[in-house]
């Protein structure tokens, strides 16, 4: 698990971002339970899978739970209102994750994770009240001198920022991120990246204008 907090103290994302809603932004990270996120899971920072194998060739009952890491350069997203356009004036939205947790268990010959991500949505200037895109991508990963994606996915949250608040919080549970169970104790070597996918936002659709009526071009 990451503060958001010391990210952004760490890497300066939220430098362009207008006093107000910086001061929003910082206001909504906290340290509190990660049971809030995962009701079912006792404690947030390490977790064991417990399931009975189904198949002949029984894997670990009881293997290391993967954990959860928000992918560097993607713990923040900026939504602006011109694309190509990142001066602070037009700013739509500034996205962040705050904390994440995790549960895992054993199904057949596969890893079954439970992927809990807390996040905060803050309008900027040229922010409005409405429903946001905000695309999350988990991936996991086994590290090493040459890294490999195991299994991804893009999930996206539907956050609505009513006129009355700026600063909004929302969650993301992901049921079903599992991948097969590697052999000996490479899980260890296993992580669950989460991040922002500013390439899979959704621009909202504008109205169409309405046609005058044609004429007939014989009157």
């Amino acid at each position: 698990m990451r503060d958001l907090c010391g990210q952004m103290s760490r890497h300066r994302i939220l430098r362009a971002v207008p006093v107000i809603a910086l001061a929003a932004f910082a206001a909504g990270c906290s340290a509190g339970p990660l049971s809030n996120i995962l009701p079912s899971l006792p404690a947030a920072e390490t977790t064991s899978a417990n399931a009975s194998a189904t198949t002949a060739a029984t894997p670990p009952t009881d293997v290391s739970c993967p954990s959860v890491d928000v992918r560097q350069g993607a713990s923040t997203m900026a939504i602006s209102a011109k694309p190509g356009d990142d001066s602070p004036l037009n700013l739509r939205y500034q996205v962040g994750i705050g904390q994440t947790a995790r549960e895992c268990k054993v199904v057949g010959t596969n890893v079954t994770m439970r992927v809990g991500v807390q996040g905060r949505v803050v309008m900027g200037p040229a922010g409005a009240a409405g429903e946001i895109d905000v695309p999350v991508r988990l991936a996991v990963v086994r590290e090493g001198p040459e890294p490999k994606t195991i299994a991804t996915k893009l999930q996206r949250v539907k956050v609505t920022v009513p006129s009355s608040d700026t600063n909004v919080s929302f969650t993301l549970i992901e049921e079903d991120l599992s991948f097969p169970m590697p052999a000996g104790g490479d899980i260890d070597n296993y992580i669950v990246y989460v991040g922002f996918d500013p390439h899979a936002v959704r621009e909202p659709a504008r109205p169409r204008r309405s046609q005058p009526p044609r004429r007939n071009a014989a009157g």
